[in-house]
């Protein structure tokens, strides 16, 4: 029986909450689909804190290095934002992706039928948009260096550096490449090359790349114009490749394209060594503990998990096809809720879900 290792990390607010209906289908789908799954519980982000003093106790690193793959839930609360910045759990789940070299993040953002009433937006916009946003993640503004504040005599100054090297941009320019062969074969491009150095070089090694790969359209966006038409026509896109601060930006404003941020499923992947897959949600601590939270985008970050990072094909598929049947079905938790349907708790929905499988 094939067997795998699976870091779970259910972390804080909702995530535990999430992390349990998820585990439970987990359980079922391998044993329907002959292959075992064998999960190791660690903490990270304020659970990383109140059990070691550290977001990313060098345990749970380890044990997520030696893992098959790494399925985290949430992390963050108020309570830890006043901590220093190197303690915040924020900055745990940055030291894992460090940590475990993910410099690609690849959101997928499909609007699911049954939910194009919960979409902020008009039906006809939202029709048939499926597209992923592949986001760099280890480079850019969030990691360059010289970062700091300094204390002057017109006052304190902070300063951040976005920088990208040629080898970054070409590493995460190929993913989006490989997607797209997979798909429509349309990039789109996002950068401020009309401002920034670092994003003309960025433009520069995209146009190269381009060059050995004719089958492929590949169209460039200044980021601004992008997040414009996100919203004006998002059906014109596929793959949209960007910068580690973009990608952060435009992948929640596309996530609200679904209705709902807690729709939305994420994998971040490197060259070698298991995947990280999360749902691009937060830990919502208002709902923590109430059997409120939405756990779908939690599932289908598993049904990533199990396609990218197991090769699990058909549990993927129908682990989202149980999604889809309960979303049919009129099956809905409170941040998706609308007219004729039915609302339901996590843990309910989670029973849902299990009958569905």
């Amino acid at each position: 029986m094939r067997k795998y290792e699976i870091a779970l990390l259910p972390g804080d607010g909702i995530g535990p909450e999430i992390t349990a209906v998820t585990r439970n289908l987990l359980d079922q789908i391998s044993k329907n689909h002959g292959f075992q799954l064998v999960f190791q519980e660690l903490p990270i982000g304020g659970a990383g804190l109140e059990s070691h003093d550290c977001p990313l106790p060098d345990s749970t690193l380890k044990a997520c290095k030696e893992s098959s793959a790494v399925l985290m839930a949430a992390i963050g609360s108020p309570q830890y934002d006043k901590l220093p910045r190197e303690k915040r759990p924020e900055t745990g789940l940055l030291q894992l992706r460090a940590g475990l070299e993910l410099f690609a993040n690849i959101r997928p953002v499909k609007v699911w039928p049954a939910l194009k009433e919960a979409s902020s937006l008009k039906e006809e916009v939202i029709e048939g948009v499926d597209l992923i946003v592949v986001r760099e993640l280890t480079g850019g503004i969030y990691f360059g260096k010289p970062k700091g504040r300094l204390k002057s005599k017109d006052g304190e100054r902070a300063f951040n550096t976005m920088t990208y090297s040629c080898s970054e941009i070409d590493r995460i320019a190929k993913v989006a490449c490989d997607l797209a062969k997979t798909r429509k074969k349309k990039i789109c491009s996002v950068d401020k090359a009309n401002v920034l150095d670092v994003s003309q070089l960025w433009r520069d090694r995209v146009e190269k790349i381009s060059k050995n790969n004719p089958n492929l359209e590949i169209s460039h966006l200044y980021v601004d114009n992008a997040a414009m038409q996100l919203i004006k026509d998002p059906c014109q896109f596929d793959v949209i490749l960007t910068s580690n601060l973009f990608g952060d930006i435009l992948s929640d404003e596309a996530a609200m394209l679904t209705g709902s941020i807690g729709m939305l499923p994420s994998a971040s992947v490197g060259t070698n060594g298991p995947g990280l897959f999360e749902p691009v949600h937060g830990s919502a601590p208002d709902i923590a503990r109430l059997n409120k939270a939405n756990p779908l985008a939690m599932v289908l970050s598993a049904s990533m998990m199990l396609k990218i990072g197991l090769k699990e094909f058909e549990a993927a598929e129908k682990l989202e096809a149980a999604v889809n049947t309960v979303l049919n079905k009129g099956f809905r938790t409170g941040d998706l809720m609308s007219e004729g349907c039915t609302e339901l708790g996590c843990s309910e929905m989670g029973q849902q879900l299990m009958e569905a499988i």
